[in-house]
């Protein structure tokens, strides 16, 4: 599967923005997808996951309440809705997907687990 993530910018602090992640293929439903970030000078990090189904969800402390991670199989679309922006959610965001051919409960933050990455996109938040 490829992942094309888009929708970064340049957002003022306590803004909102909305990534996208469209996936090629006919088994984007067969995919738990995740939302990471690399800050600058700092390690990747998981940010938002979601299952096959869109039944189960899982964010970072960072960013619970603020953001929402969603997905359309129909459109093999993932979105991640952030709300409230501060400075440091400065960040180039990438999506992944993670085959689930056993319907688990749990969306991985394990980077390792994560089969498919897309290029990134950049969200910088001006304070």
């Amino acid at each position: 599967v490829q992942l094309q993530a888009s929708g970064g910018g340049l957002v003022q602090a306590g803004g909102s923005r909305r990534l996208s992640c469209a996936a090629s293929g006919r088994t984007f439903s067969t995919y738990n997808m995740g939302w990471f970030r690399q800050a600058p000078g700092k390690e990747r990090e998981f940010v938002a996951g979601i299952s096959r189904s869109g039944g189960s969800t899982d964010y970072a402390d960072s960013v619970k309440g603020r953001f929402t991670i969603s997905r359309d199989n129909a459109k093999n679309t993932v979105y991640l809705q952030m709300n409230s922006l501060k400075a440091e959610d400065t960040a180039v965001y990438y999506c992944a997907a993670d085959e689930d051919l056993f319907f688990r409960t749990v969306v991985s933050r394990r980077q390792e687990e994560y089969d498919y990455w897309g290029q990134g996109t950049l969200v910088t938040v001006s304070s």
